[in-house]
């Protein structure tokens, strides 16, 4: 039996350093440990193929939350179905001890309690990116009535990084979820804060000067 690891995150500006420090917590080999800086809406993933390659029946795979694995309900089932039922190897959710296949094998009321949690916590995945997307959506919209650009060269951001500060902006989301979001202290983002709450003020100067200019007109 073979341990790996599988770690995601969202994107390239978000940090996986938590999930490996589990993984190394419980010894697992760091060649053996996959990591995916990708939107978990599909499993078209380089490294989570290549984790695929090469698992076999009886190794283990762990993962860090059910999120981790990805976002989208009914993919998530498939792939815990392919993993477990087709590949023969099992699964453990370190956020959840019940997922965990080791523990069910021959246990029935074991297998069920972990089969309906596994849709629970997959229902809720998936909730959660449509309702982060309605979020952003919200975000990004307020954020632009309140003079916020977005696009080049005013910005020198990644699109999700905009995203993530114009839901703060909005109110909907804290500093503490910023944080963990994007991978940085909360000092720093209390940085960023400031220097886009700045690029508005700055807008909403210019604006004014305009409005100005056309009254003595």
């Amino acid at each position: 039996m073979t341990m790996y690891a599988y770690a995601r995150v969202s994107s390239q500006d978000q940090c996986v350093a938590r999930q490996l420090d589990a993984f190394a917590q419980m010894g697992i080999d760091e060649q053996n440990v996959f990591v995916d800086k990708q939107s978990g809406k599909d499993f078209e993933r380089e490294q989570y193929a290549r984790l695929l390659a090469v698992l076999k029946k009886d190794d283990l795979l762990v993962i860090k939350s059910i999120d981790r694995l990805g976002r989208n309900y009914d993919a998530i089932i498939e792939e815990w179905k392919a993993i477990t039922r087709e590949i023969g190897a099992d699964i453990a959710v370190l956020d959840m001890p019940v997922l965990d296949t080791r523990e069910r094998t021959d246990n029935l009321m074991g297998k069920f309690i972990s089969d309906v949690v596994l849709q629970v916590l997959s229902f809720v995945a998936e909730n959660e990116r449509q309702n982060i997307r309605q979020r952003q959506k919200e975000g990004i919209a307020s954020a632009k009535l309140r003079g916020v650009r977005f696009g080049r060269p005013q910005s020198r951001y990644s699109e999700q990084f905009v995203q993530v500060f114009a839901l703060y902006f909005a109110d909907k989301l804290t500093i503490a979820q910023v944080s963990e979001q994007l991978g940085l202290s909360r000092c720093n983002c209390y940085y960023h804060a400031s220097k886009l709450r700045k690029m508005i003020a700055e807008r909403d100067g210019e604006t004014q000067s305009e409005r100005d200019e056309q009254d003595k007109q």
